[in-house]
Formats: structure tokens, C-alpha cells, sequence
């Protein structure tokens, strides 16, 4: 994607930038021609002339044109934008699979398999879309992980290397020196002794509003799966072969969370991140939602803005939390999922961490008659199915394919693509909460017209039923 030419967004970046918008964070950043450095809207430096920036949507698009990243706003820093993605679904999958590290362990023609796409489609794709390619785009999201790094934690630089997806220091440096202008050692920040668990920002643009995540997520929290405080989220994960935990602090009045990070393996850590992200929809471009939905509900209900979707770790958890859900109430449906991690979880014994058990893996639900779970047999026959299709599935978070398990319907589906595969726009047609809550506001509602985002409009719903 090209440098930004439309003279009425330039002139509302223009404003947002001179105020330091928080809310345009991410959505597009700036390049000052007169010190070859691209900056976010929020950066505190000097504001330059207009005569010498330059807008570009992303920041892979300002270091193709030549710019470096800011040492003191950082860029790596910045949300996620959605802006740019618009609906193209396998552009959105190629980055999603990139930035989990697709590249790292295998080939553009290996990413093109799993998308159903051609290489020289994906290749196109991404000229069009960012002005690069796929794998220039998977280098430069290595380079800014590892800035990341360099400036937050006191891991070593070699552990960095790596963790970035690096297979050795010296190509670490060759990157580093190609891509964002300067070596690690340039970039390397004063730090306090290393720990054993790293702390991350991961930012987001305002509002926010923690206490319904927060309230949302203790009244399903899992007792030795997740710790939840007022000021506070944690829980313990298992990612792949490596096993950790992590717990987020929300900073409100800085527009970010800071993210204790304990993983057995480093390597993963960026991967980690990224599902906390998720988990937090911390890139939610929350104005734009706002604005739709607040303009739909002002007449029906008290809308409350910064409302994000509080994610699940994995697909399989959602999909075995939702099984579980079927048909009762949110509190019977919280004691069977404890059940189940109680029998089935495996202990978590980590230093500094309260939780105590894993949520369990499909082999352990395959493997057990689930006799201490107080329902249905039937509904105990759905967990075995979708435990085996984990197990035998090349690609089991395919939620469509779903379809084919006895038991799992369109709830099933639509709660599972609502809270663990960041689809922004699903109505979860025969709810009961949202039944309550659409029978008690003083208007009707046409779900239809809140598309592309009836996720969050469904969240809005029943927040009203705790109120």
C-alpha cells in the first residue's frame, strides 16, 4: 500500500496528529521527510511542519518507502489497524498465519497450500494490499517483535534472536540492520535484572472498558485454570508443545496493558502475545464500532462504549466450553467446565502463579468416559467427536467443518466464532440472554442493521442484562 495521497484524510490525520489522538493510534502513522524516521500519531516529540510528513497506513508501507521507526513512539508498539485489511478473507488469514510465525517454519508455497491459494496469487496479494511481499512483510514483523524486546525485557540478545523467529544471531543482525536502519546494540534499553517472566505492553486504542471484560470473565473464570482481580486477568496455557502462563495489568490512563509472560519455551513468545491480543481485542478499531452502534441503540438502550469481545485462549476450549453451555444456564454451564478441568486438567506448577491446572487436551477428553460431568450422554458422546476430530483433522479449527459432528449446531458454531475466531459480525440467533435483553429495551432492534459488527452489538445486549 502506497503512501496515503487523499487530501481529505490527509487533512483529518493532519488533525489528529497535532492532537495526539490516542484514538487514530495504529490506524496510520507518519513520516517526517527531514529526519527519515516514521513515527505514531501519539508520538511526544515536536510536532514537524506539514510541509515535510508524509501518511502512510501501515508501517511496513513508511519502511518501504525508506523511513525508520521512532526510538521514542515506537511503532512496533502501536494497535493493530483493521482499516486496511477490508474483506478480503485469505489476505486477512496470510497475515494472521504470518504474524503466528507461517514463514518461520515454512515456505510462501507451503502458506499458499493452507489458504487454498496460489504463490503468485498470495504474492499479488500482498503488492496490492501492502506494496511488499509475503516474506519481506514476515521479516519486518521479526525485526519490530525483536524491537520490542530489545526496549521492554532484559532477555539476552541471543534468546531474542530466536524468540523473533531467527534461526541465528548473525542473521538477527543482518535484519536488523537491513530492515530498521540500525543494530540490536543500537536499540538495547536499560533494564532491571532478568526474571524468568517477561513483561510486554501490548497497546490498544481508547475507550476500553475493563470493568465489563473484567466482570465478564470472572463470572466464568475456571478456579486453578484463571485468576481474576479487580485489576487483573491471568491464567495458565498451553501452546503447542510449550506450556506457560501469563497475567495483564491494565494501564487505563496510558491506553495499554502490561502482560507478565512466563513460557517454557521463548520461541513462542511472540506467538503468545499475539493470542493475548486476541483475548484482550485489543486491535478492535473501536471508534468506527462506537459510532455504528451508538447511532442504531440510542433510542433502545444505554449504549456503553469501549466494549470489546473477551476471546478465548483456543479454538478447541471454545468449542468444548460451548458443548458444555448447551442449553443451561451460565452458572451450571461454569460448574461443569470446572468440573472438567478439575478431573482432566493437568497440573500447572509454576513459581509466582496461582492457577494450578492446564485446561484439557483433546487426548485427555478422547481418553476419558467424562462419568463425573451431570448431563446428558449424548451431549458427552459431542465432546468425544470433536476431541477426535482435533486429533484427526488436518486443520481442526476449521469451525465450518464442525458441521458434520452430531450435536454441534449453529449456537455451538456462532459462540465458538464469537469468542475464539475474531469474526466481528456474528448474531447468535436463538440466544436466550440475548431473547431477555431484546424483550426488556424499549425499542426494536434489526440485528441486520449493525452489520459488520453484531458481535459487539450481541455483547451491548447482554451487558444490559447485568446492569
Amino acid at each position: 500500500m502506497s503512501q496515503i495521497q487523499d487530501t481529505a484524510t490527509q487533512a483529518r490525520y493532519a488533525i489528529a496528529r497535532r492532537a495526539r489522538d490516542a484514538r487514530f493510534d495504529g490506524e496510520f502513522f507518519i513520516a517526517v521527510k527531514t529526519t527519515g524516521i516514521y513515527c505514531r500519531p501519539i508520538c511526544p516529540a515536536t510536532p514537524p511542519l506539514e510541509r515535510n510528513v508524509r501518511y502512510y497506513a501501515t508501517a511496513i508501507s513508511a519502511a518501504e518507502a525508506g523511513f525508520r521507526p521512532c526510538l521514542r513512539c515506537r511503532p512496533d508498539s502501536a494497535p493493530h489497524s483493521f482499516a486496511w485489511i477490508g474483506t478480503d478473507t485469505s489476505f486477512h488469514r496470510a497475515l494472521r498465519l504470518i504474524n503466528d510465525g507461517a514463514l518461520q517454519d515454512g515456505s510462501i508455497s507451503d502458506l499458499a497450500a493452507r489458504l487454498g491459494v496460489s504463490d503468485r496469487y498470495l504474492r499479488q496479494l500482498f503488492s496490492d494490499k501492502l506494496g511488499t511481499s509475503p516474506k519481506r512483510y514476515a521479516i519486518y514483523q521479526q525485526c519490530l517483535f525483536a524491537k520490542k524486546l530489545l526496549h521492554e525485557t532484559s532477555l539476552p540478545v541471543t534468546d531474542i534472536a530466536f524468540a523473533a523467529g531467527f534461526r541465528s544471531v548473525r542473521r538477527f543482525n543482518e535484519a536488523m540492520r537491513a530492515e530498521l536502519g540500525m543494530p540490536p546494540s543500537k536499540i538495547r534499553q536499560p533494564n532491571a535484572k532478568s526474571r524468568s517472566v517477561v513483561t510486554l505492553k501490548v497497546h490498544y486504542r481508547p475507550p476500553y472498558d475493563w470493568s465489563a471484560l473484567q466482570q465478564f470473565l470472572a463470572l466464568r473464570a475456571i478456579d486453578g485454570l484463571e485468576v481474576v482481580t479487580e485489576s487483573s486477568y491471568g491464567r495458565s496455557f498451553q501452546l503447542g508443545s510449550t506450556r506457560g502462563y501469563f497475567c495483564v495489568r491494565p494501564q487505563l490512563e496510558k491506553h495499554y496493558f502490561d502482560v507478565d509472560i512466563h513460557v517454557e519455551d521463548t520461541r513462542q513468545l511472540n506467538k503468545v502475545l499475539q493470542h493475548v491480543r486476541v483475548m484482550l481485542d485489543a486491535d478492535a478499531p473501536i471508534t468506527d464500532i462506537d459510532q455504528h452502534l451508538s447511532t442504531l441503540l440510542a433510542e433502545s438502550l444505554r449504549y456503553q462504549p469501549g466494549l470489546r469481545i473477551p476471546g478465548i485462549w483456543s479454538v478447541f476450549e471454545a468449542g468444548v466450553r460451548a458443548v458444555l453451555g448447551q442449553q443451561v444456564s451460565v452458572s451450571a454451564a461454569h460448574k461443569l467446565v470446572t468440573s472438567l478441568v478439575h478431573a482432566l486438567g493437568e497440573p500447572a506448577e509454576f513459581t509466582g502463579f496461582s492457577g494450578q491446572r492446564f485446561f484439557p487436551t483433546p487426548e485427555s477428553v478422547l481418553d476419558s468416559d467424562l462419568a463425573f460431568l451431570r448431563m446428558p450422554g449424548s451431549r458427552k458422546a459431542t465432546l468425544h467427536a470433536l476431541a477426535q476430530h482435533y486429533l484427526e483433522s488436518q486443520n481442526p479449527d476449521d469451525v465450518d467443518a464442525w458441521q458434520a459432528i452430531k450435536g454441534i449446531g449453529p449456537w455451538t458454531l456462532n459462540y465458538v466464532r464469537l469468542r475464539a475466531c475474531r469474526n466481528p459480525d456474528v448474531w447468535l440467533e436463538g440466544d436466550a440472554g440475548l431473547r431477555n435483553a431484546l424483550a426488556a429495551i424499549k425499542a426494536p432492534i434489526d440485528p441486520d442493521f449493525a452489520r459488520p459488527w453484531r458481535s459487539y452489538l450481541t455483547f451491548q445486549l447482554w451487558r444490559q442484562l447485568t446492569d
